[in-house]
Formats: structure tokens, C-alpha cells, sequence
């Protein structure tokens, strides 16, 4: 049987040489593909304000007013774009799922591992999101009992996305029921392995 540190020293000669590949690929893969671009408007505007007074008191009520019309256009800005993300990560997530699997494995198993295995299963976008849907629903669903549970049943189904990806054949709930399976017994295991892990996350 390995232990935590047996399982470090493999990681540590799987990313021999390929830590920033490694490292990119998993900001990526966290954002999902997507990116959030926020634009602050700078700018002061020197124009001249017609048939007003010239006062001070006049002009930095005008600024003040300008400045919060300006940030209320931001925080639109913002949260549509917020919004735009949130529906990409929830239609792309899973497949990049299976492409960080693709990832990982390569990785383990010393083949030529690149970023663009993130993107590799992108074909498979209803297998990812049927995948992530029902993950997330029965977590949700064994979370109203209690908060341990739910996180209990997380761990249950961690290995689903390597186990779709391996077994392109199966519908991601029988990957389900077989992550469930492969778990058993083994979810403090991985609990203690991602914990010893929790330095090289940092």
C-alpha cells in the first residue's frame, strides 16, 4: 500500500521539468477557459460645462455625479460580464474536466503532457456537463441532510471525470456509480493525500 509520501515522490518526479506547464494548465483549467476582462475608465474629462457657473462647489458636484454614473456603468459592465462567465464555465467546465484528466494521466505516466490536453475533450461537452449536473445534484441533494455528508459524497465521486475518460462508453452516472465503488474505503485516504498536498497548493 502507498502512503502520502510515496504518492508525493511520484508527483515530484511526474513534474520534473514540466512545473510550469503544470502550473499554467491548472490556473486554466480552474478559470475554466474563460476569461473576465474588466475595464476601468480613467480618464478626467476637462470639458467645459455651458450655461452653469464656473463655481467650485458647481464642478465637483458635476465630477462627483460623473463619477458615480461612470462606476454604475462599471458595475454592469461587471456583472454582466460576470454572468457571460458563469454560463461558459457551466456549459465548458466538465469537458475541461476531462481534459485536466487527460492531463494528469499524461503526466503520471511521463507522455508528452501540454496545455492543449485541456482542451482535448471538448467534443464530449454533453458527457462533461451531464457529468458535472448530476455530481453536483446528488452532492447538493445528500448536503441537505448535513454538511458532512455532502462533502463525504464529494470524495465518493472524485474519480468520475478519469473514469469517463478512460471508459468513453459508459453515461456519467454509471461513472458515478463506479467512482462510488472505486472509493469505498478510500475516501480518508484521499482526504489525508490532499492534505499532505496542501504546501505544494499554497
Amino acid at each position: 500500500m502507498k502512503y502520502a509520501e510515496d504518492f508525493r515522490a511520484i508527483a515530484r518526479n511526474a513534474l520534473r521539468g514540466k512545473w510550469p506547464t503544470a502550473v499554467l494548465t491548472g490556473f486554466i483549467a480552474s478559470l475554466m477557459g474563460a476569461c473576465i476582462a474588466t475595464a476601468g475608465d480613467g480618464g478626467s474629462s476637462n470639458s467645459s460645462s455651458s450655461n452653469r457657473g464656473s463655481t467650485t462647489a458647481i464642478i465637483q458636484d458635476f465630477r462627483a455625479t460623473e463619477f458615480w454614473e461612470n462606476f454604475g456603468t462599471i458595475i454592469m459592465i461587471g456583472i454582466a460580464l460576470l454572468v457571460v462567465w458563469l454560463i461558459v464555465t457551466i456549459v465548458i467546465s466538465g469537458a475541461g474536466k476531462l481534459g485536466y484528466a487527460t492531463f494528469n494521466l499524461k503526466m503520471v505516466d511521463h507522455k508528452n503532457a501540454s496545455l492543449s490536453d485541456l482542451f482535448s475533450q471538448f467534443h464530449r461537452l454533453w458527457d462533461g456537463f451531464c457529468m458535472n449536473f448530476l455530481m453536483g445534484l446528488y452532492t447538493i441533494l445528500w448536503s441537505l441532510l448535513f454538511i458532512i455528508p455532502g462533502i463525504i459524497k464529494s470524495y465518493s465521486y472524485s474519480m468520475t471525470p478519469y473514469i469517463l475518460l478512460e471508459h468513453p462508453e459508459m453515461s456519467p452516472n454509471r461513472a458515478i456509480t463506479e467512482s462510488k465503488i472505486m472509493m469505498s474505503g478510500n475516501k480518508w485516504r484521499l482526504f489525508c493525500l490532499e492534505f499532505s498536498f496542501i504546501g505544494w497548493e499554497l
